[in-house]
């Protein structure tokens, strides 16, 4: 799709309505990616949610640097890792109370909304609370998330909205959510004082098992941030400072860059260069990535070539170099994407992380509580190590592209630990081998998800990628398994690319099918 007016891109063709909708009124594109993002935590619970975390990218016409927006939680001041290594865990339990960290989306909607927002916080919401009121049809995604969660979830105290009579909601069926309209109604009123304090605030504490309390709650959540950022293919990429793992994305698009693979997308020689770029930098995350006061590098060193450089010495062309990587973990993500009509963008990311996140309810609010405190780790000393008052290592990794200081792309994926690898062969498609959105969203994709104790590269690909490809891979040392043809969970990626001329180009991600790029 081509256009010079307003464009969104979202995982849900709703979210996109509304997002179009706010900006033909004469919002902007930080109130649509406000009500867009309410839309999604309401028709797809199980990707985002006010219980989650979030985090933006804003560029504003005539700004050279984008302004970032981290609004992540912290640890709870009942969060002891001591106990938790004693009772014999290796890492945060994902579904227990310890892995919930204070939600940090309300105060992102509100930081954003005050420093950007033209419009009410109400009218922002409204379309959400509509739905949550009138109902929305469930999608095949929804569909299949709710049976799969619904024995972890449907004790809980706002499950009811989510199981009409008890059992799964069927795809095409009408839901509602007037537990979660009625929260959304209230935030709109009252502010943060209604999704922190009161009786949400209260149910969040009970539900943590009072690891957060009223103290831990009242702690501003937003924090507006410096980006990080570097040189790559004529374009200047920007994303979040830890304690987002973002930099992987530029650290590695640096190299691939330096190298100069295959142009080719066809050719095994193009994903082996990706392929091993990424692999160069990623296993140094784990220790890189934590809360910004703890730190082992400043943030803006992570991206700096020098520092970089020497990993090209370690790259062949013929051939899959061991390397230790990080068994990644399962994640659920909405990555949103908008453009108004007077060049604001927003490139916005926001997540309950596995699932529903830790599967709690914060009561009968319609709150589902992310478990991003799975993010620490329990090693002592640890820049990562878990503790209160701490931002955990977060996977969400959106980025903002500029040329010249104006704005060239918005790009971002669900994805957990892949969200580098998917953003990184987007990034190649479109730079190194001249795709457009549309073409660079269709092209088979990979990505690693095992961890071979000799360090070996363990692929899985889409099913579609041709056989002389695999096979050329399989040459080069990595061990390939086939996967699904299009799968909703690698991605859905959206893009918004804006050419020298100014016209903009949007992709939504064929492997969702509620994802949807739309203009007005």
């Amino acid at each position: 799709m081509r256009t010079t007016a307003a464009v969104a891109v979202t995982p849900h063709y709703l979210a996109t309505a509304a997002a179009l909708d706010i900006m033909a009124a004469g919002g902007n594109a930080a109130d649509a990616a406000i009500a867009a993002n309410a839309v999604q935590g309401m028709v797809d619970p199980a990707t985002c949610g006010p219980g989650g975390d979030l985090f933006a990218l804003v560029h504003r016409p005539g700004t050279a640097a984008p302004e970032a927006l981290n609004a992540s939680g912290r640890g709870g001041s009942g969060l002891d890792p001591a106990a938790l290594r004693a009772a014999g865990h290796r890492s945060i339990p994902g579904r227990s109370p310890a892995a919930v960290t204070a939600p940090g989306c309300v105060d992102g909607w509100l930081a954003l909304a005050g420093r950007y927002g033209t419009r009410p916080l109400a009218a922002l919401l409204a379309p959400a609370v509509h739905l949550g009121e009138e109902g929305f049809p469930v999608s095949a995604e929804l569909a299949d998330a709710l049976e799969r969660l619904h024995p972890l979830i449907s004790s809980q105290a706002s499950a009811d909205e989510l199981y009409p009579g008890g059992r799964p909601p069927r795809a095409g069926e009408l839901l509602r959510r007037p537990r979660l309209a009625a929260t959304l109604r209230a935030v709109a009123a009252a502010g943060r004082e209604a999704a922190y304090a009161g009786p949400v605030g209260a149910a969040i504490c009970a539900a943590t098992d009072g690891i957060l309390g009223p103290a831990d709650l009242s702690r501003e959540h937003a924090s507006w941030v410096d980006p990080i950022g570097i040189d790559v293919f004529a374009h200047r990429l920007w994303t979040i400072p830890p304690n987002s793992q973002g930099y992987l994305t530029g650290a590695a698009a640096w190299l691939l860059e330096q190298w100069a693979p295959d142009p080719d997308p066809a050719s095994p020689g193009f994903h082996h260069g990706v392929i091993e770029c990424y692999r160069a930098v990623a296993p140094e995350a784990d220790d890189l990535v934590a809360d910004p006061d703890y730190l082992p590098l400043p943030a803006a060193c992570l991206l700096d070539p020098e520092r970089l450089r020497p990993r090209l010495a370690t790259l062949h062309s013929d051939h899959a170099a061991p390397r230790p990587i990080s068994r990644p973990e399962p994640a659920d993500t909405a990555y949103l994407a908008f453009l108004d009509a007077a060049g604001m963008g927003v490139s916005l990311i926001q997540s309950n992380y596995t699932g529903i996140g830790s599967g709690l309810s914060a009561g009968g609010s319609g709150i589902w509580l992310h478990n991003r405190g799975a993010g620490f780790c329990l090693r002592p000393g640890h820049p990562n190590e878990a503790a209160p008052g701490k931002r955990p290592r977060h996977t969400l990794s959106p980025t903002l592209w500029t040329r010249r200081g104006d704005l060239a792309l918005l790009l971002g994926t669900r994805g957990g630990y892949q969200q580098p690898q998917y953003l990184l062969q987007m990034a190649a498609l479109m730079f190194v081998a001249g795709l457009d959105p549309e073409a660079a969203q269709a092209r088979p994709r990979w990505h690693i998800e095992q961890a071979p104790a000799d360090g070996s590269s363990a692929l899985v690909v889409e099913s579609r990628m041709p056989e002389d490809l695999v096979a050329g891979l399989v040459r080069r040392g990595h061990t390939v398994t086939p996967g699904p043809a299009l799968s909703p969970g690698w991605g859905p990626v959206s893009v918004i690319a804006v050419a020298p001329d100014g016209t903009r180009a949007a992709a939504a991600d064929p492997r969702a099918s509620t994802a949807q790029a739309a203009t007005h």
